[in-house]
């Protein structure tokens, strides 16, 4: 009889780009979320809470990969319908927009928080599963709303901790990029063009290839990772990208690339200044026109409420990415400088953005239900405040009370009630107590700021032990024997005073 084959070991291993969060990640990033929904609650936005599961149609056409549509989200077939994880927040409230219509107020104002899925190749600081923090208004056509959503985004910014003139929020109108489009001659010059009446009449439209407004918008869209000479490259004959790999062009006439540069350049030392810009670059436009005139009151709308342009600016060179914008658009960029990993400085960037999308619950109405809104990336926004030393990447653990005697586990556990009475976050050691230097060990892994030691000795004179594990380990790292004598870090106090003391220590660490 043959041997039968063992069956080889699962990997204890995480699929590529789906991370795990311990501790500290967790508890850090639950208690932003809860001082983002204290700003947007505070703003009148009711919470949210939608399925992780969508079907494809109702996610539609708005994928995040637009070369490969319906490609980009994890999908599967079941009961002859395609199922799909939410690869954004904003998809499924167009979805329940429409679906509640007759019951929710209009306009709706609604946050909703929560991890996203896209199925996309991971790589550095690049997942497939990610939290994301939306805001957003459905039924309002008003740029006051637009307004609200880029005041309600600074006044987040701040409450998490990113200081002002730390970040700025940057506007700009998708019917201004429209109108910068329209001004553009659509014929791609890769082929030759006809020059006269009869050379266009013999010309079939099939021989003529088109600019791509959508494939303009996405190079602009790159203005501030490769610049104005690389956007000129690449809405032109193309450019080389960091690896050394071609990336073709859009094929526009250098001049006419070098026009859509100047609308991209057009900020000016203020909002009123950079609005006056557009005008005289964009009045051949009515579209055009329209988007200068909605900024404007944007801007106006802002001012009057406080937020000046140290706060948010109108720049023209905002674009994002996705299709369904139809006006308004925003991005908040954080100013400070952080390092890459070869130690160079450099920009931490974009954490957040949005804008107005009048046509995505359209696709299940009929009719323009208006919207605006905007997305935190959440994890980003961490990242930041971690560069920025305003959060730590480890979390304060627990106090530990060891256990030296394992006959008087009700004692310490009565301990350890005492102390989560009082509030303290503790816990009773409940491995092998045998050797008691493991147990200081476990406390010092758990990052514990505190340990309480009791055995035969200390319950026969009614006392405990209190040991200072942050001041200990600062002492054993810097101190001399002299000043080790002079600061104890450990303490003998009455049984009866063992919660008074040990708040005493965690006060006076901060």
């Amino acid at each position: 009889m043959a041997k039968q084959k063992k069956q080889p070991r699962p990997k204890a291993q995480a699929p590529k780009g789906f991370p795990d969060y311990f501790g500290a990640e967790v508890t850090q990033r639950t208690e932003m979320l809860a001082k983002i929904a204290a700003v947007y609650h505070r703003y009148g936005f009711d919470a949210l809470e939608t399925s992780a599961v969508e079907t494809v149609e109702a996610l539609g056409k708005f994928l995040p990969d637009v070369d490969r549509p319906n490609e980009g989200v994890f999908a599967w077939e079941e009961d002859k319908d395609w199922l799909a994880l939410r690869y954004d927040l904003t998809a499924p409230l167009a979805r329940v927009a429409a679906q509640y219509r007759n019951d929710l107020p209009s306009p709706y104002r609604r946050y909703a928080m929560g991890p996203v899925w896209r199925n996309e190749k991971p790589g550095p600081g690049r997942f497939r599963q990610f939290y994301q923090c939306d805001a957003d208004t459905v039924g309002s056509g008003s740029v006051a709303a637009d307004a609200e959503i880029c005041a309600m985004l600074s006044d987040t910014l701040e409450a998490v901790g990113i200081d002002r003139g730390d970040y700025v929020i940057r506007v700009n109108n998708r019917k201004v990029l429209n109108g910068i489009i329209e001004g553009l001659p659509v014929s791609n010059p890769k082929k030759p063009q006809p020059n006269t009446f009869e050379e266009m009449m013999r010309t079939r439209i099939s021989d003529i290839e088109f600019v791509s407004p959508d494939a303009v918008l996405r190079t602009i869209d790159k203005y501030d990772k490769v610049g104005s000479d690389g956007v000129l490259q690449l809405l032109t004959t193309g450019r080389k990208d960091q690896s050394g790999a071609f990336i073709d062009g859009v094929g526009m006439k250098p001049g006419d690339a070098r026009n859509v540069l100047k609308f991209m350049q057009s900020i000016g030392k203020n909002n009123q200044e950079t609005i006056a810009n557009l005008r005289s670059l964009i009045d051949y436009s009515e579209i055009g026109m329209e988007g200068v005139d909605e900024l404007e009151e944007i801007a106006f709308l802002l001012q009057a409420q406080g937020y000046g342009p140290d706060r948010i600016v109108i720049d023209p060179s905002v674009v994002r990415g996705l299709g369904y914008y139809t006006g308004p658009v925003y991005e908040a960029e954080l100013t400070f400088e952080v390092q890459d990993e070869k130690g160079r400085p450099r920009n931490f960037g974009s954490v957040a953005g949005g804008g107005r999308y009048d046509d995505l619950v359209k696709r299940f109405t009929r009719q323009e239900v208006p919207a605006t809104g905007v997305s935190i990336g959440v994890d980003r926004l961490l990242a930041a405040l971690r560069a920025k030393g305003r959060m730590d990447s480890t979390a304060q653990g627990p106090v530990v009370v060891t256990v030296m005697d394992r006959d008087r586990m009700a004692d310490y556990q009565t301990m350890v009630a005492e102390l989560r009475d009082a509030g303290v976050r503790a816990e009773v050691y409940l491995g092998n107590p045998k050797n008691f230097g493991n147990q200081l060990k476990y406390a010092d892994k758990r990052h514990s700021p505190v340990a309480i030691i009791a055995g035969g000795d200390e319950f026969d004179q009614g006392i405990v032990q209190i040991k200072d594990l942050i001041l200990g380990a600062e002492i054993a790292k810097n101190a001399t024997l002299e000043e080790w004598k002079d600061r104890p870090s450990q303490y003998a106090v009455p049984r009866d005073q063992m919660v008074t003391k040990v708040r005493e220590i965690l006060d006076g660490q901060g």
